[in-house]
C-alpha cells in the first residue's frame, strides 16, 4: 500500500491502473479510522480492483465554532488499518495541496442542505460537495462508498453526481454499531465515561422508532413525540432536531411510508452526534 499527499502523485498511480484496465473504488474519509470506516474499505476491495481512502480533514465542511483543530488524528494507526483491509493507495494532502490561498470556487446544493443538519450548519455540505467533487475529479473513481449514518450526506453527494453528470456510482453502506448500540463515529472518543453511557439514548431512539413503525404507526408526529419524550428523559442530552423526511428529497413527511428518513442529532455535553433509520419498502 501506498501513501500519496499530492495530487499529482495520485493522479499518476490511477493513471497506471487505469492502462491496466484496472476498476478504481474511493472511500473518503476524515481519518481516525473505526469499523464503520473499515465496513467502507472491505466493500470498496470487494468491488474494485483497486482501492483509493482519503484521509483528509476537510477545513471547508466546518463552522467558525465547531472542532475543526480538535477533530481526532491519528495517521499511523489508519495507514495499518487501510493495509490490513485491502487499500491500496490513501491520499493524505495538507489543505494546502486541495485549497490554494486564493480559492473561491464551491459547490453548493440547495435544498437538500436546508433540513437536518444543514439547519444548524450552514455552510456544512457546501464543503462536503465541494472536497467530494475535488475527490472525484482527482481519483476518476468508479464507484465511491459512503456511510448511511450520515444519510443526508449521501443523499445529497448522490444528488450532485446525477444532477453534475458525474461518471460514477455512488455505494451506500449500512450503519455499524458498537455492541450497545451506539452508532460508530470519531467523535465518540470526545465522550466521557458518564457521556458515553447517556449517548445510548440516541440508539434507544432510534429503536422506539423503528418498533413502533413495524407495529404500524404512520404518523410522523407520533414517531417523533415519543423519540423526543424518551430523549428528553436523559439530562446530558440537547436535541438539535429529531425529523422525519423523505429519504430523497430531505424534505418533510407527515406520514411515514418508504422511503422515509428518520434522523436525530443530539449533543451531549459538548459533543454533537447523529444516528438514523431508513423505512424501506
Amino acid at each position: 500500500m501506498k501513501i500519496a499527499s499530492t495530487v499529482k502523485e495520485v493522479r499518476e498511480i490511477v493513471k497506471a491502473w487505469r492502462a491496466q484496465g484496472l476498476s478504481v473504488g474511493l472511500v473518503p474519509t476524515m481519518g481516525f479510522l473505526h469499523e464503520g470506516h473499515g465496513s467502507l474499505i472491505s466493500r470498496a476491495v470487494q468491488d474494485n480492483d483497486r482501492v483509493v481512502v482519503s484521509v483528509f480533514v476537510n477545513p471547508t465542511q466546518f463552522g467558525p465554532n465547531e472542532d475543526l483543530e480538535a477533530y481526532p488524528r491519528d495517521m499511523n494507526h489508519d495507514s495499518a488499518f487501510c493495509e490490513k483491509l485491502g487499500a491500496d493507495l490513501i491520499f493524505h494532502p495538507e489543505p494546502s495541496e486541495m485549497y490554494d490561498p486564493d480559492f473561491t470556487t464551491y459547490v453548493n446544493m440547495e435544498e437538500l442542505s436546508k433540513t437536518l443538519c444543514g439547519k444548524s450548519r450552514p455552510i456544512h455540505f457546501r464543503g462536503v460537495c465541494t472536497v467530494c467533487t475535488k475527490l472525484f475529479n482527482i481519483v476518476k473513481p468508479d464507484r465511491a462508498y459512503f456511510g448511511q449514518k450520515d444519510a443526508q450526506q449521501l443523499a445529497i453527494i448522490r444528488r450532485m453526481v446525477r444532477d453534475l453528470n458525474m461518471d460514477l456510482e455512488i455505494v451506500g453502506c449500512p450503519i455499524v454499531r458498537e455492541e450497545d448500540g451506539l452508532a460508530k463515529s470519531s467523535r465518540n472518543t470526545y465522550l466521557s465515561e458518564k457521556e458515553r453511557e447517556a449517548a445510548l439514548v440516541l440508539s434507544r431512539s432510534i429503536f422506539l422508532a423503528e418498533k413502533m413503525i413495524e407495529e404500524g404507526e404512520t404518523s410522523a408526529a407520533n414517531v417523533k413525540s415519543a423519540m423526543t419524550e424518551l430523549i428528553e428523559k436523559e439530562p446530558l442530552a440537547q436535541i438539535d432536531y429529531v425529523e422525519a423526511v423523505d429519504g430523497v428529497s430531505m424534505q418533510p413527511v407527515d406520514q411515514i411510508k418508504a422511503p422515509t428518513l428518520i434522523a436525530i442529532a443530539v449533543k451531549i455535553g459538548k459533543t454533537r452526534l447523529i444516528d438514523n433509520t431508513i423505512v424501506e419498502e
